[in-house]
């Protein structure tokens, strides 16, 4: 049995790639689960299937996690988050949102046929709509978002603006939240734990 986690009303999770971001993510749901029978679990998937890697990349995250967590149900959202947050959460269930990082790549870069001409304003209201419904989310949520300002500046000005978008949207959820980590090399950090 694993041990059972300290779980806050709300925790952002960053780290770089295969740090063990969602991997701590799943512990906190597994010892939700865990410390109550009525306990339940959803899993918030942003990630779309935009090529075959993707696509394989996806059907085996959906495997692995349904042998580790087989009674956490996941929802598939690109974009509507803040909504699917708000339509449940409840004192006994908690919702990993995983990730951030695709969330952002979904409304800034949207995968459709016809280019878009997106509008910044309407991102910066997802994310302040996401804020508020974290803030106000009736059970534990935990973010998982990649942590990609530490590298090289980026040669292309497109990539620039989004390791800056990612940067401040990382900033306005650890405002947010109750607790930030910090994931390397499979172990966490505790950086503001309020």
């Amino acid at each position: 049995m694993s041990k059972h986690l300290s779980i806050a009303r709300s925790e952002l999770i960053l780290g770089g790639q295969k740090s063990g971001k969602s991997a701590r993510a799943e512990s906190l749901a597994q010892s939700w689960l865990h410390t109550h029978a009525n306990h339940q679990a959803i899993f918030i998937a942003t990630a779309q299937a935009w090529d075959d890697e993707m696509q394989a990349r996806i059907a085996r995250h959906q495997v692995d996690r349904a042998l580790r967590l087989p009674s956490m149900r996941t929802i598939e959202e690109p974009l509507a988050v803040a909504a699917t947050i708000r339509a449940h959460s409840q004192p006994d269930t908690l919702i990993v949102l995983d990730c951030l990082t695709l969330w952002l790549t979904n409304w800034l870069m949207p995968n459709t046929p016809e280019p878009q001409d997106l509008q910044l304003n309407v991102v910066e209201q997802a994310i302040a709509d996401l804020r508020d419904a974290v803030s106000n989310a009736r059970g534990p949520v935990v973010i998982v978002s990649n942590e990609i300002g530490l590298g090289v500046i980026p040669m292309g000005r497109e990539v620039r603006a989004y390791v800056d978008h990612l940067g401040l949207l990382n900033q306005a959820l650890a405002a947010t939240v109750e607790r930030v980590s910090l994931m390397v090399a499979g172990m966490q950090l505790s950086i503001n734990d309020k």
